[in-house]
């Protein structure tokens, strides 16, 4: 009888187990979706407009549809099964000033010059759905192992968007894309993100993606984005000088490689140059990002508090000749134009918290990888902005802070046991 009763509960507790596995491997599943979903989701209005023959609106509100059919799924996944209570969750002060955000953009919506509060409304919406999205994620499991699946799902997706722009007609202009639905803009930044995302797992977990990784610089120089290319340049060398675990030799062959590449590209650039300086819209140019800096600055003054509010400028600013502007095209005016003074210190606030956090990851590779992806936002945001979200997009930012929590917890934790293990015998009580 005692023998049938233990054998029922090692029955119970293999079931549970078994259960427990199978959710935990559903989750990060759906976090390789998500990832993939993030990075891939640039190519939903080419796809629905060119193919399909929606209209762009049809077309934003399907991208929008997929990112809300993305969070039902993952909060069907995660449902009833937690590792991490939401006060462990929240506990990064990076995730609260991105709830900080979160908050403020939506009450802007009150005073917003928009205008579409309702479309507003839903743009706003998507960017929270990204957010609860990787926090349900990131919340039902081990999240080192949750964030890599992410990032792995979002390293395939860049490469899809990669082949993409590689297989489509160049544009006037010799870029990537298609200038209206898939521009070469976006094109190299998801690539960037996937080059950050790789390197982070090939550095932390020996992972595997070398060829990937290559695929995507090239696509990167190929895609002629001026302003992207040159803040991932910047964030590379930095890079490359600031990680005192890369060996010489490593250094040194990324150097020839670079040299390499650029010679390979010259002729293009050249081309592209050219027809910049001759033939460009002046609109795209830095001359024309002049004129959009001058307005919005001229802006920021008219409202310097609070700004006028979330998606204030796309089809309510004039146009500048034939170019309408989305943003302020700087990622600071655009938070002062549309936040005002708050709107400065939340800025402040996500990207202070977040360098915080970084600073105090336990291994100095991954602290200065995470650096690196710093750096090439901080040096894109002069020239580039968001319309509804930051230019680092803020799941990107909740992923982080609690990547960062969960492994100085494992390091802490760590500690006791290392020390226990290094104890020298001759420090132990002698058996009597």
């Amino acid at each position: 009888m005692a023998n049938g009763m233990r054998g029922m509960h090692n029955s119970e507790h293999k079931r549970e187990a078994v259960s427990t596995l199978a959710g935990l491997s559903g989750a990060r599943d759906m976090a390789a979706i998500a990832g993939f979903f993030f990075a891939l989701r640039l190519a939903t209005t080419l796809l629905c407009v060119r193919v399909f023959g929606l209209s762009p609106q049809a077309a934003a509100g399907a991208k929008l549809g997929l990112g809300f059919l993305l969070l039902f799924l993952v909060a069907l996944t995660t449902l009833g099964g937690s590792d991490h209570g939401w006060r462990s969750i929240l506990r990064p002060s990076s995730v609260r000033w991105v709830l900080v955000f979160l908050a403020f953009s939506a009450s802007s919506l009150l005073w917003s010059e928009t205008g579409s509060l309702a479309t507003s409304l839903l743009y706003w919406c998507g960017t929270a759905a990204d957010v609860t999205t990787v926090l349900l994620l990131l919340r039902s499991g081990n999240v080192e192992d949750t964030a890599a699946s992410l990032m792995e799902g979002y390293i395939c997706g860049g490469c899809l968007i990669a082949l993409c722009g590689w297989l489509m007609p160049t544009q006037y202009d010799l870029r990537l894309g298609d200038e209206d639905y898939f521009n070469s803009n976006s094109i190299c930044n998801v690539c960037v993100f996937a080059v950050v995302f790789a390197q982070y797992l090939m550095r932390t977990r020996q992972a595997r993606w070398g060829v990937a990784t290559l695929f995507l610089v090239l696509t990167i120089l190929r895609s002629l984005s001026k302003s992207t290319i040159t803040a991932f340049l910047v964030a590379e060398i930095y890079l490359v000088l600031s990680d005192n675990a890369m060996s010489r030799r490593t250094k040194k062959w990324l150097t020839i490689g670079a040299i390499a590449a650029a010679l390979i590209f010259w002729g293009l650039f050249k081309a592209y140059y050219d027809f910049y300086t001759t033939n460009g819209n002046q609109a795209e140019t830095l001359t024309g990002r002049t004129a959009i800096w001058t307005f919005a600055a001229a802006g920021v003054l008219e409202s310097p508090w609070i700004g006028h509010g979330f998606d204030s400028m796309w089809n309510v600013v004039p146009a500048f000749g034939t170019f309408e502007a989305r943003h302020a095209e700087n990622e600071l005016l655009e938070q002062l134009y549309s936040y005002g003074a708050v709107g400065l210190l939340v800025l402040c606030g996500v990207y202070g918290a977040l360098f915080r956090n970084i600073r105090r990851m336990g291994s100095p590779a991954s602290r200065v990888i995470w650096a690196c992806m710093v750096v090439f936002v901080v040096v894109r945001g002069l020239a580039v902005a968001d319309a509804f979200d930051l230019l680092l997009p803020v799941w990107t930012v909740t992923m982080t802070g609690l990547l960062v929590q969960a492994q100085r917890a494992g390091s802490e934790s760590a500690s006791p046991a290392l020390r226990r293990a290094t104890t020298p015998a001759a420090h132990a009580l002698p058996t009597i």
